[in-house]
């Protein structure tokens, strides 16, 4: 029953008269109380109870989950930036064979010649003389061969008369016989004097083609790039008196690394840039490759040829050469967390069908970091483990981890 003002010993404040908007409100704040607290504190609640019950169930069944992607399949081509140096297409240092002193001097740094034109002429007053004597005593050696001839031609006759006359008894035998002796000496001098004059003549070719190399010409079209003497220098075969070099095209050396140097063919496109022509692009094209490798390094040295009308690529430059060469293989991409070393080598762990743990060795073809590119040992539909840990042993069994 309720209480009235005697039985409390004092009066009661009258009732308050809420009105009908005022209790409305209170009505809709209390129930969004209700749901606010149902949101923030049941569900969350109920979130990580159905967490832990996985957790749970995974550890009950002694579960590793795991994240797994498949390998990205690379390009097919690899474009490079290769550093190269330009160099001539041909380059020789000239010296004469000749002693002597330089008389002329046709040409010098940065003149342009063609093959065969003369460059220096030298005197060569000790070869002329030798050359002058040689002449003489082939001379003498042209009248001793004729002195040898007629000798021979009166020792023959004189042989054949008495011959004919020893059956008559005007003759004797015994001059007979000396008649054929000296006939046959005078034979042997004539061939004496024949090989003296062969021989004379030799040295007289010998002279006369040395003479021939005081006109030192150039051996091919090009740029005299460099030069060592003026006029009245005293030379000999061992002093460089030019360096010519032929300038259009230009070539340009470059390193091809391994994994793709199975794949340079002749007339493969390269683009070759110069620091000193930034905005300028050479275009060339492959023009011969070792066919082998450098042991230390294992690459292969690779010519580029590239038009230089202009001589604006100079030898000796440095310049980078973009060159783009197809792989010999498929490559594939995995990140790089994914890769496990130990005693046993370097290993990716896959997810076979079955869920079970399979550790592959691979092989490497570049580590760029982040990513891993592998040439051998997986297939571009295998799951990989992204994160290798030492948790993943052959065979395990494994729950995969949702897609994110």
């Amino acid at each position: 029953m309720p209480a009235n003002d005697a039985d409390l010993g004092f009066d009661l404040p009258p009732p308050t008269k809420l009105s009908g908007a005022r209790a409305a409100v209170l009505v809709v704040a209390g129930v969004g109380v209700i749901v606010a607290a149902f949101l923030f504190g049941w569900l969350p609640k109920r979130r990580a109870r159905e967490d832990l019950e996985a957790s749970t169930r995974a550890s009950a069944a002694n579960l590793l989950r795991v994240d797994v992607m498949t390998p990205k399949v690379l390009s097919s081509d690899r474009s490079m930036r290769l550093p190269g140096t330009v160099s001539p297409l041909e380059e020789a240092a000239i010296r004469t064979r000749a002693n002597g002193y330089v008389r002329r001097r046709l040409v010098d740094i940065g003149d342009k010649v063609e093959a065969g034109a003369l460059l220096v002429e030298v005197d060569t007053p000790e070869l002329d003389q030798q050359l002058e004597q040689a002449r003489a005593q082939l001379a003498q050696a042209q009248a001793a061969l004729t002195h040898a001839k007629a000798s021979r031609d009166y020792a023959k006759s004189s042989f054949e008369r008495r011959e004919k006359l020893a059956p008559t008894g005007v003759t004797s035998q015994d001059e007979v016989e000396k008649s054929r002796a000296e006939a046959s000496v005078a034979d042997a001098s004539v061939a004496v004097a024949q090989a003296n004059l062969d021989a004379q003549g030799a040295n007289v070719r010998r002279l006369t083609q040395e003479k021939s190399f005081a006109r030192v010409v150039a051996p091919f079209a090009g740029t005299i790039i460099s030069r060592s003497v003026d006029k009245g220098a005293l030379i000999n075969p061992t002093v460089e008196l030019f360096k010519i070099a032929t300038t259009d095209p230009m070539r340009v050396l470059i390193e091809v690394p391994q994994d793709v140097a199975p794949s340079v063919q002749n007339e493969v496109p390269a683009t070759v840039t110069v620091r000193e022509f930034a905005n300028r692009k050479f275009e060339g094209k492959v023009a011969r490759f070792a066919s082998a490798l450098d042991p230390q390094s294992r690459t292969m040295t690779t010519v580029v040829h590239v038009p230089n009308p202009k001589g604006e690529l100079l030898a000796g430059m440095y310049a980078q050469v973009e060159i783009s060469l197809p792989l010999p293989h498929r490559v594939l991409e995995v990140p790089s967390t994914s890769l496990l070393t130990d005693a046993h080598g370097t290993r990716l762990a896959i997810v076979g069908p079955d869920n079970r743990i399979h550790l592959v060795p691979i092989v490497i073809e570049r580590d760029t970091g982040p990513t891993i590119h592998i040439a051998t040992g997986i297939g571009e539909n295998d799951r990989v483990v992204k994160l290798a840990s030492t948790d993943l042993v052959e065979g395990r069994q494994v729950e995969l981890a949702p897609p994110k």
